[in-house]
């Protein structure tokens, strides 16, 4: 080896030595001329020493690329007649010709003649080496020549056989092992070297200016790095790449290697994440790689956490990688950190994608939150992590912090309907801001009209949607039609657009029954059960069209058959329940009501008694589970009515009022669930109703009070009840009570006005049901109602076209309102 040049004492000798450790390549040079000419029985070290100025120099402003390789051929001849002349007899006395055989295996990789490099490594007995230590620029030397000899075996292709490739292969691999090692060591020293002669700077991860740069790698070692455990994948080894990439990432951290460590993080999550290393998958052990003279030092402590499995291992990867991604973000702005700042950026956008996958597969929603509102601080501009970040927070039911972060994702993408369709989405689905809601969607419209994207008939879908919920809250029957029209529209344009997508044959379906126009509307939901035959909101609807058009066995039929999909579907349950109390009666019906009380146990019981978010349930349907009797507040169902918005709010407040008193105590966990077991007493209660068993009403009525006392639903059982009993006063207060809660409970309006109308207050009966029937004016029993206090009052003719209004609306009656049909994004 070149340790020939630390034996001098001159003062020439001394400089070469110092600049070849500090790579300045053209003072080597000059150095090396300068003691051709005053010692004479140097001039094969110094012609090596020339030569192998010359290569490096060039090497460092034209890397050993493909792209490179006519350049060198050219720019090298020089390097390579320096090299040549020292591999003799006289190179090999003055020690020196075995370096030169390495270095001319380098050169003529860089040139492209990679067999011609393989036979120089040969001379010089590289795979005989022998391991000892090493100054640090003749350790680097031998790392590249490892390295270069282990790609030069790569990109030769003149092994014929079977055995010949499958020996060059474990040779490759035997190179590259040891080429990892000894630059991860070379590096380590280098590191060691350099702090002991230049006083450390310490720059915070606050500083807006980037980190300063190290000495890096090189293109060569780095590419025999990263290659290592790629090469060990495609031979379809995966443990043994799991092993090497834990081998390096375990090596004490140097800075020049930080970049390299990150993408190793990352490509090992992605090799336990695509799960190539299945059943041979073994956690890591607890102590160190095997140490020798050619190995890095290793990470050695007691309290090191030691991953037991993939998942562990995974995003403990992850967390350190997000460590390191965040302490190499530049927070300046300022043009010149702008390729910085970029490369830093796409490093975090590649850990937190990855982290995203991890979580989320394993239910750690909660860490992945938390992760990226520490990203927030680099991802200034950048729209990829807002969209992260929001989708993120409505994983955890963060929505109003959601929308916000939304906002800012679709300022900094103008052209991208999808964010907007979400945005809008959130606000149907969660917020209740369904005016916001639509203005959303007329913005992902306008986008899609002038992108690529094809979303122009999902943004026509959640437009429709959007008027749809408006109809639904609005009171003024003129406005109202305009709304449905406008819905009806833009439900067509979806279907005309995209006429193989299910949920938009739902929704016209949906609105066309709203309007009366049952066989269309059955025939456009059959289409769409033929396109998803799963569809439980569609076959929902379909139960519903059936029950409008008297076809209630038939209807039940399917719902039966739904349930056998859907076993755990409350909804459908829900509307079993009426047809079992149509076609056999009560006792029947109980049967459904009391399994659905079951049912809710077996779903929510432990939601109650538990702290693990509703978000972790495994569940098909439960996400969607809705209630309705006749229809339900959003606090109730979640439903997604504007119109029970102020309801809502009135019941909370209420609550708020009630759970102050000593009597009252909320009960634990999600309110949700607690409001879905409510829609289940009042459920039972109105079943015991029709069996007239007044005790067990009563009892319903008071396990729902129990849970929630002020729910404008249960005050109109509660009413039910009184009227049962003949108890006027009473069911008068409790109506009053309902509408004083939500205005638009058409039920207790209609009960309102014939409670009105048995203690002889017509004309206060006749206000109540007309007012109803501005809400729902296709609703049979506010008509009949209405007639009978119109004949109260002597009108008879009225009463007698009220009458008729009745029996031509029971006609297209479904079982439940077609608005009790839940709205849905599947």
């Amino acid at each position: 080896m070149t340790s020939r040049v630390k034996s001098g004492t001159t003062r020439i000798e001394v400089e070469i030595e110092k600049s070849r450790e500090e790579s300045n390549w053209l003072k080597v040079i000059e150095l090396a001329e300068q003691l051709k000419e005053k010692s004479p029985e140097f001039v094969c070290l110094a012609d090596f020493l020339i030569g192998e100025g010359k290569l490096e120099n060039f090497l460092e402003e034209w890397p050993p690329t493909e792209a490179n390789v006519n350049r060198a051929k050219l720019g090298l001849i020089e390097a390579k007649r320096y090299l040549h002349l020292v591999v003799t007899e006289a190179g090999i006395k003055a020690g020196v010709a075995m370096d030169a055989h390495l270095l001319l295996g380098k050169l003529q990789f860089a040139c492209g003649q990679y067999a011609d490099g393989l036979k120089h490594f040969k001379l010089a007995d590289l795979q005989n080496l022998t391991e000892k230590k090493l100054p640090l620029r003749s350790l680097r030397i031998v790392a590249e020549s490892y390295a270069v000899k282990a790609l030069c075996l790569q990109k030769d292709d003149t092994a014929a056989s079977k055995f010949k490739k499958a020996e060059k292969q474990e040779e490759m691999i035997k190179c590259l092992d040891l080429a990892t090692d000894l630059s991860l060591l070379y590096m380590q020293k280098l590191e060691k070297e350099l702090n002991s002669t230049v006083p450390s700077s310490n720059t915070g991860s606050h500083s807006p200016q980037p980190p300063a740069q190290q000495k890096p790698v090189g293109e060569i070692l780095e590419q025999a790095i990263h290659l290592t455990p790629i090469f060990l994948i495609q031979q379809h080894k995966p443990e043994l790449a799991l092993e090497r990439y834990r081998n390096s990432l375990c090596a004490v951290e140097a800075h020049g290697v930080n970049n390299i460590r990150l993408k190793f993080m990352c490509q090992m999550a992605e090799l336990l994440l695509h799960g190539l290393v299945g059943e041979k998958y073994k956690p890591p052990s607890s102590s160190p790689p095997k140490s020798s003279i050619w190995k890095p030092k290793f990470y050695a402590s007691l309290n090191q956490f030691i991953p037991r499995n993939e998942c562990e291992e995974t995003i403990l990867l992850l967390l350190v990688a997000e460590s390191m991604a965040v302490r190499n973000a530049v927070l300046s702005q300022s043009p010149e950190f702008r390729d910085i700042r970029l490369s830093a950026y796409q490093d975090a956008v590649t850990v937190y994608d990855l982290l995203t996958v991890a979580t989320v597969r394993w239910g750690q929603i909660d860490l992945l939150q938390e992760s990226l509102e520490r990203s927030m601080k680099f991802s200034f501009d950048e729209a990829h992590m807002w969209k992260q970040y929001a989708l993120s927070l409505l994983s955890i039911n963060s929505f109003d912090h959601a929308l916000s972060v939304l906002k800012e994702a679709i300022r900094l993408e103008p052209s991208d309907a999808s964010i907007c369709l979400l945005a809008a989405k959130l606000c149907y689905e969660h917020l209740n801001l369904i005016v916001e809601g639509t203005n959303f969607s007329m913005q992902a419209r306008e986008k899609a009209l002038t992108s690529s994207e094809g979303l122009l008939g999902r943004c026509h879908l959640y437009l429709g949607i959007g008027y749809h919920l408006q109809a639904e809250a609005c009171q003024l029957r003129k406005e109202k039609d305009h709304l449905r029209h406008n819905a009806l529209n833009n439900f067509r344009s979806a279907v005309e657009l995209e006429p193989n997508d299910h949920l938009s044959r739902y929704y016209l379906g949906l609105q066309l029954a709203i309007l009366g126009n049952i066989p269309e509307a059955q025939q456009h939901v059959c289409v769409g059960l033929d396109l998803h035959p799963e569809h439980s909101t569609s076959l929902h609807l379909l139960v519903l069209l059936l029950t409008a058009q008297r076809q209630h066995s038939s209807a039940l039929l399917v719902v039966e058959n739904a349930l056998e999909e859907y076993p755990d579907s409350l909804n459908l349950m829900y509307v079993k329940a009426y047809l079992d109390l149509h076609e056999f009666g009560g006792e029947k019906a109980l049967v459904t009501a009391k399994q659905m009380l079951e049912l809710w146990k077996n779903l929510y019981e432990g939601q109650t008694i538990s702290d693990i978010p509703e978000c972790d349930r495994k569940s098909d349907t439960r996400s969607v589970f809705q209630l309705y009797s006749s229809e339900m507040s959003d606090k109730d169902s979640s439903s997604l009515h504007l119109h029970n918005l102020a309801a809502t709010r009135v019941e909370q407040a209420l609550s708020e009022v009630a759970s102050s008193m000593s009597s009252f105590n909320p009960r634990p966990g999600p309110q949700r669930a607690w409001m879905l077991q409510v829609e289940i007493w009042l459920l039972l209660a109105e079943l015991y109703l029709a069996l007239d068993q007044p005790a067990d009403i009563q009892m319903c009525v008071q396990e729902a009070m129990q849970i929630y006392p002020l729910s404008h639903h249960t005050m109109h059982m509660k009413g039910l009840l009184h009227m049962h009993k003949q108890e006027w006063a009473d069911a008068k207060m409790c109506f009053q009570n309902a509408v004083a809660i939500n205005p638009l409970h058409v039920q207790s309006l209609q009960q309102l006005g014939l409670v009105y109308h048995y203690l002889d207050l017509q004309g206060l009966a006749e206000t109540t049901l007309r007012e109803a029937a501005k809400i729902e004016p296709k609703n049979h029993v506010t008509w009949y109602n209405l007639g009978k206090v119109l004949e109260a009052l002597g009108e008879y003719e009225n009463a007698s076209n009220a009458m008729a209004t009745a029996l031509l609306e029971e006609q297209n009656s479904p079982i439940l309102p077609f608005n009790s049909v839940p709205i849905t994004f599947e």
